[in-house]
């Protein structure tokens, strides 16, 4: 099925989610107004960082649903995106989880749903502050991926999920 922007279900691809850590927390303790500016800012950096063959697919309260046709690119992309969020000049700084999977999810309409986004949100919230964790999956589709590491944090049980699932950390790697 393909959707009415004209990226195709058929194929995989690599979805990732992002999630501001402590949002909760930040809006109960400076309210909605400085919540709000932080969805702003994280939204501005990532339509600012996307190439042309990804999207953003939805925005989740504070955090955003991306698809990307190339594993390496959501990789890349995501490990400079948590450079982009932490380099600013705002009083409260912008601390953003992100989870990585490739699979073949299930597109409604602009939407996809299933499985495989399941697990990237999962992922995603397995992440620390300013991490970028993958699947083994989203890892062997990208192949080598330069001026990027991979640190395995083993197999991990995640909610909802039966079997452990290999996790890998993202990061820019050592000149």
């Amino acid at each position: 099925m393909t959707d009415t922007t004209g990226f195709s279900g058929a194929a995989g691809g690599a979805i990732v989610f992002t999630d501001i850590v402590g949002f909760t927390e930040l809006t109960e303790l400076h309210g909605d107004d400085v919540a709000l500016s932080l969805v702003d800012r994280q939204e501005r950096i990532v339509r600012a960082a996307l190439p042309t063959r990804a999207r953003v697919v939805k925005e989740l309260g504070d955090g955003m649903l991306l698809w990307f046709e190339c594993a390496d690119e959501a990789i890349t992309v995501s490990v400079e995106l948590q450079a982009s969020f932490e380099q600013s000049d705002e009083p409260l700084p912008l601390w953003v989880r992100t989870g990585v999977h490739w699979g073949t999810p299930r597109w409604r309409g602009d939407d996809i749903i299933g499985r495989d986004v399941n697990l990237a949100s999962r992922v995603a919230a397995l992440a620390a502050p300013g991490e970028v964790l993958c699947t083994d999956a989203a890892v062997d589709h990208a192949g080598p991926v330069p001026g990027i590491a991979f640190t395995s944090l083993g197999a991990v049980y995640v909610k909802g999920v039966s079997e452990p699932v290999p996790v890998l950390r993202a990061e820019r790697a050592a000149d």
